[in-house]
């Protein structure tokens, strides 16, 4: 029955809303409910499996992925949401140890609902007041922790997005009419980096155009360093072949070894020959929270611009990464702003310096730094220090476990938290050291990872590097995470591999 005083536009009623406002508060409940039990308090059971294993064609099938005209029922809908929980990885599970993030902080966890629930931008303060406010908030305490006096900054999508923004942020200062004219005309521009920088560093190259021939890679030491005399001859090369130098990425905490340069050297070859010097310190820069380890960032302070990803050790949830530039003159906004008249009006009614989203080369864009400052604000500094400070401790406890044990085998002392070790199976222990083994040590580590999701105890990596055949690598981070953990992964890794 058409309803009294309806209005049609093309066949369409448009008195009252459509959607069914209550329905849709019961499904939140109930959906809400099923997150509650089934992620956030199984979160640190370790009896619980950290992945339930399905090959992606029977996944496929249990999922049931395929989108239909008419839409599914609540019940369906939430039976969905049980079945994504429980084939999902559990990644805040005490025995997940696969990437460079894990572990679940509550606080983080509800300034996301809050977040998700609001669905804000951040680039104007008209539309979003308080999550710009706290943002430049977050941004000033981060830089003070770098150690500079000023500076500015903003929150990307990822570590590989900072690096980029730093790569064209330094290119700008070089040849600030390449925002305008382009690459033609321009002489060939190198950069230098580690032989262990993060891949993102030749994806950026090719996506500004630089190209990944022009990224000079520079020899590192035995424990993943980069070498500075290493790095001066390159950029003398690169000088001598009528290159422009233009910039050095130093990396902090490398994704694998967990190295760290020496920064207070390549500043000094930087300020030499005039190249902005920028960090990545994507995994390492929590480290500048902990009194007791901020020494592994020594010289941090003379770098041009950072990257720190506090969603790493600090667990803000994915995605939490800054970019933080030492220069306050307004780079970073000469640099990426395209001054859209109906966003970033001039004439509006309040202080416009605010409208900080003409720095990204984002329009839209999430308030990553509120989780952080959320989890900030609960645990303190303190708190923040005594995670790093644990997770360190514990890599430590578990070295010292490797060592005491047959068949295992350090790489190297880890300097983080980052621990890279073979484990060599009894039938290889009596095998001499020759291409033979290595070889055959190479198969060890698939073999026992494959068996650990099958099994679903827990994750850890592995990878072949720089030569090295298949090695695994613990990284601790999460405060979930405890000694009876560190002696849990060695035993299983035996028990899994008793066969071979």
């Amino acid at each position: 029955m058409l309803q009294k005083n309806a209005i049609l536009v093309d066949g369409i009623i448009l008195n009252g809303p459509i959607m069914d406002s209550r329905a849709g508060e019961k499904f939140v409940e109930e959906a809400c409910k099923i997150i509650m039990e089934e992620v956030i308090q199984k979160a640190d059971d370790v009896t619980e499996k950290v992945c339930e294993w399905q090959d992606p064609e029977t996944l496929k099938q249990i999922l049931d992925l395929e989108m239909r005209d008419a839409g599914e029922s609540h019940q369906k809908l939430l039976q969905l949401c049980q079945d994504v929980i429980q084939y999902s990885v559990k990644t805040s599970h005490p025995r997940f140890f696969n990437q460079l993030y894990a572990g679940i902080d509550y606080y983080s966890l509800v300034a996301r609902f809050i977040t998700e629930a609001l669905n804000p931008s951040v680039y104007t303060y008209e539309v979003s007041p308080v999550f710009l406010l706290v943002e430049e908030a977050v941004i000033k305490k981060m830089i003070e922790f770098i150690g500079w006096e000023e500076g500015d900054g903003i929150f990307n999508p990822g570590g590989s997005v900072s690096n980029m923004y730093a790569m064209n942020l330094a290119r700008y200062k070089f040849c600030p009419e390449i925002k305008e004219k382009g690459l033609s005309g321009l002489p060939r521009l190198v950069l230098f980096t580690s032989e262990e920088c993060h891949y993102s560093m030749k994806k950026a190259a090719s996506f500004l155009g630089i190209g990944t021939k022009n990224v000079y890679f520079i020899k590192t030491d035995e424990r993943g360093k980069m070498i500075p005399e290493e790095l001066e001859k390159q950029v003398q090369r690169a000088r001598k072949e009528g290159s422009a130098p233009f910039l050095v990425c130093a990396t902090a905490g490398t994704t694998v070894l967990g190295a760290f340069d020496p920064l207070d050297k390549i500043a000094d070859i930087c300020e030499k020959h005039g190249l902005w010097l920028h960090v990545d310190a994507s995994w390492g820069g929590s480290a500048l929270i902990s009194r007791k380890h901020c020494r592994l960032l020594h010289g941090i302070h003379r770098a041009d611009s950072v990257a720190w990803n506090p969603h790493k050790m600090l667990l803000a949830g994915i995605q939490c990464c800054a970019l933080l530039v030492k220069d306050n003159s307004g780079l970073l906004k000469k640099c990426f702003s395209a001054e859209a008249a109906y966003l970033f009006q001039q004439d509006k009614f309040y202080d416009v310096s605010y409208d900080t989203g003409d720095k990204s080369i984002q329009c839209s864009r999430r308030p990553d730094a509120f989780k952080f400052w959320l989890m900030w604000k609960a645990l303190g500094t303190t708190g923040l220090e005594e995670r790093v400070n644990r997770a360190l401790a514990l890599a430590r406890y578990l070295v010292e476990e490797i060592k005491k044990r047959e068949g295992f085998q350090l790489l190297l002392e880890p300097e983080y938290a980052n621990v890279c070790f073979w484990y060599i199976p009894p039938s290889l222990r009596k095998m001499g050291d020759g291409p033979e083994f290595w070889q055959k040590l190479h198969q060890v580590a698939p073999i026992i990872k494959e068996r650990m999701m099958k099994k679903g105890s827990m994750m850890l990596g592995y990878q072949p590097h720089q030569g090295k055949v298949n090695f695994f690598r613990q990284v601790v981070i999460s405060p979930q995470v405890s000694r009876e953990d560190m002696d849990f992964l060695l035993d299983e890794i035996e028990l899994l591999a008793k066969d071979l």
